[in-house]
């Protein structure tokens, strides 16, 4: 069967994959930044999965104002690398595995979560900066991902959105959806997004790092408490685009002690970092044990 063995979590930063793109990791405001995933981009090369299934937010790319849904996974073939007003960033097109994204849509919709099937879109530096980080530079015509990626958007733009708790229990559905694939293969589930940031108004530019790091602690030891945490709270602390980090918890609730006897995920790697344009950066890797 398949089996997920680990968890990635990371920023998704745009001026990540800007800075990457023209060259600038080695610049001395982004070394440190990029320092910090040498470990990732190693230990991806030891780990590589079969499939990645990526949770991250379209960011009005995908999906308009005009229909938002909740909760989507592409179920198709290929993505292309989405035009966000400066052409499409120069990464390769993402492969898909439709019969995997097909198998999870029909087990987790028949565990009562509402998904929205889309089997065509673009996908924009939610999805690639993070795999822009952990698998490095790639060329654009001869270069590809290590793997598929199954993309999973979350509505975190637009309220009403997900609570941290409805994040969690979708993410429990997901492994069990995918534990129950009829093939032996290899899968990473990562969330995206966050951290501690706000774009706009009087606290634009807020960073809140004691807050951050706690949320990291609760994350890796107290994923089921750390789920109750209200939506206030998040917008309180982390700012009104801190809420991206309930995406988090769809990945976390996939680990395979949330629901059973198996022992708290081994953390591999654990990395935080401010500023990254004006927002926190964190990253974490969990390893199923």
């Amino acid at each position: 069967m398949a089996r997920i063995t680990a968890s990635v979590f990371t920023s998704h930063v745009p001026a990540i994959g800007a800075a990457m793109d023209m060259g600038k990791t080695q610049e001395a405001y982004w070394a440190p930044l990029f320092k910090g995933y040498d470990f990732s981009r190693q230990w991806m090369k030891d780990n590589k999965p079969d499939v990645i299934f990526l949770v991250y937010n379209d960011h009005a790319t995908a999906f308009s104002l005009d229909c938002i849904p909740t909760f989507a996974i592409g179920t198709g073939a290929e993505y292309q690398p989405a035009d966000e007003g400066w052409g499409p960033r120069p990464v390769p097109k993402v492969q898909g595995h439709p019969e995997l994204a097909s198998h999870i849509a029909q087990s987790v919709i028949q565990q009562d979560f509402d998904l929205t099937i889309v089997n065509k879109m673009d996908v924009d530096h939610g999805l690639t900066v993070p795999l822009s980080l952990m698998c490095g530079e790639q060329d654009p015509k001869s270069g590809s991902w290590p793997c598929p990626v199954i993309p999973f958007a979350v509505n975190v733009v637009q309220y009403p959105v997900p609570s941290g708790q409805r994040c969690f229990n979708i993410g429990r559905a997901i492994r069990k959806a995918i534990e129950s694939y009829d093939e032996d293969i290899n899968v990473h589930i990562w969330g995206t997004g966050g951290m501690s940031h706000q774009l706009q108004g009087a606290r634009a530019g807020l960073i809140n790092q004691d807050w951050d790091n706690k949320f990291l602690d609760l994350l890796i030891e107290n994923p089921n408490g750390l789920a109750k945490m209200p939506h206030i709270d998040y917008v309180r602390e982390a700012g009104s685009e801190g809420i991206e980090l309930v995406m988090w918890l769809i990945a976390r609730g996939a680990m395979s002690d949330v629901d059973g006897p198996a022992p708290l995920p081994k953390v591999a790697h654990r990395f935080y970092h401010v500023p990254a344009s004006n927002t926190a950066v964190g990253h974490l890797i969990l390893e199923n044990q």
